[in-house]
């Protein structure tokens, strides 16, 4: 037993040593750093949203860290996108992708103590969820750029076997790089833990949204058998994620896949809302120490919350009287939640682990002070004390993340006699109109791809 809390020190200050490195150089980004960005978006003026990055990363103190590099990719490149700047979101959203592979790359090579450092003090590496929506909104940006073949690129990242979705529930499975060893093996030898907290699943491999655009765009590039796949693919994703696909498949979906001679079809796509945002929350957990100060243990977290929107339907008008409505494809925050419960675990455990560590440390401490003298029992326990005091506070919960996704997409769409049209989507709260975007003049062809887009962040 000794022995074994000895093994526990020296991990304990290998640990210390790692975290006071770190904690030199790590960076959060407060909330009100968003305020400027927040309010150009709050006027629609997405180009000013741009700006105000780029002027704050030319400051004394950028805004973004390089420890943050792969937010200001994030951020910046569904800015640009909004803003109709699809060269330039197409880069910083590849540069975004190129570094979250790089992050995880490195993070399969790294050693038990590397691994368990917490999160917060570490480049950020991106969310699961972040890398899912850079390929559909990269491949819209290619779209707007008429590379359906650079469209097609992107959504087959996340698509085929071995891509992006089919990776989620292997991605946390933590090997030692050396060894081999799995981490309940490791973490029983070098801490004598023998069970770690159960790791949430994740039920999701197949996005009715990246499947949709997929089907609109094999079309568009007259491979009419990959559309059927992946039209048929959009209802697969519905009949086997009821998690995330409550309702029934958009009747859009299947209006594009048969379009009667001599019309051609008008797609639109909307997204709405802002997605969730990571806020710090605390659990509380029973350990068996044997100091009551130390039994009950709290661990900071992050937690997904949801930012609110107003709007719950969509109207489309043409040429002031055709009218239809936009049905909800995907709910993204729905899928950030699902995806980032491995993450949640991976981090939970890595808690669990550090905390179990610094509380031993502190037992022991605790009780040889007892030890020394029984009648300064009283001092163990202040030993105890101050030493769960500094334990707790040297965690942080790690709440970075890319803060301008959507939080739903729509769809619908209508067949027209080719032409030229002017389109306006009103964004409603039941019966009320609260904003809308109008496009004078659409121009609809046949045998190609017409798809519009809206976007509202409120």
């Amino acid at each position: 037993m000794i022995k074994k809390y000895l093994k526990i020190y020296k991990i304990f200050q290998a640990l210390k040593i790692l975290l006071l490195v770190s904690s030199i150089l790590s960076c959060s980004i407060s909330s009100s750093a968003y305020k400027d960005i927040d309010h150009a978006i709050d006027k629609d003026n997405f180009s000013e949203a741009v700006n105000v990055i780029v002027k704050k990363q030319k400051s004394k103190e950028a805004m973004y860290s390089q420890r943050n590099a792969i937010m200001l990719f994030l951020d910046k490149g569904m800015l640009e996108h909004y803003a109709g700047n699809y060269a330039a979101s197409s880069a910083d959203l590849q540069n975004a992708e190129r570094l979250i592979e790089e992050a995880y790359t490195k993070s399969i090579t790294e050693g038990f103590l590397s691994y368990i450092v917490n999160d917060n003090v570490k480049e950020y590496p991106g969310e699961d969820f972040e890398n899912i929506y850079i390929n559909i909104f990269n491949a819209l940006n290619y779209y707007n750029r008429n590379n359906i073949e650079g469209a097609l690129v992107e959504i087959r990242k996340l698509s085929n076997t071995n891509g992006k979705l089919d990776m989620l529930s292997r991605k946390y499975n933590y090997k030692d790089p050396k060894t081999g060893s799995s981490l309940n093996d490791i973490v029983n030898n070098e801490t004598g833990i023998s069970e770690l907290p159960p790791a949430k699943s994740v039920n999701f491999s197949n996005s009715a949204l990246a499947r949709y655009l997929g089907a609109l765009f094999y079309q568009a590039d007259g491979n009419m058998d990959s559309a059927r796949i992946e039209f048929d693919q959009v209802y697969r994703a519905y009949s086997s994620q009821k998690n995330i696909y409550d309702g029934n498949v958009p009747k859009a979906v299947g209006d594009a896949r048969d379009v009667p001679a001599g019309k051609a079809r008008l797609n639109i796509i909307s997204f709405t809302g802002l997605s969730p945002i990571k806020e710090e929350e605390t659990v509380i957990q029973y350990l068996p120490f044997h100091h009551p100060v130390l039994q009950i243990a709290t661990f900071k977290l992050p937690a997904l919350v949801k930012r609110p929107s107003h709007i719950n339907r969509i109207e489309v008008e043409i040429n002031g009287s055709k009218k239809f409505e936009l049905e909800l494809l995907e709910n993204m925050g729905d899928v950030i939640q699902e995806t980032f419960n491995a993450h949640y675990s991976s981090m939970l455990i890595k808690t669990y682990i550090r905390t179990i560590i610094k509380y031993v440390v502190a037992d022991v401490a605790a009780m040889a002070t007892e030890n020394q003298d029984d009648s300064i029992a009283f001092a163990g326990l202040m030993v105890a004390v101050a030493a769960r005091v500094a334990a707790d506070a040297s965690e942080r919960a790690d709440t970075r993340m890319s803060h301008y996704l959507p939080d739903k997409a729509y769809i619908g769409g209508i067949n027209l006699d080719p032409g030229t049209y002017s389109v306006i989507i009103k964004y409603c709260n039941g019966n009320k109109a609260l904003y809308s975007e109008e496009f004078p003049k659409v121009t609809v062809k046949s045998g190609r791809l017409n798809l519009l887009q809206s976007v509202k962040l409120k």
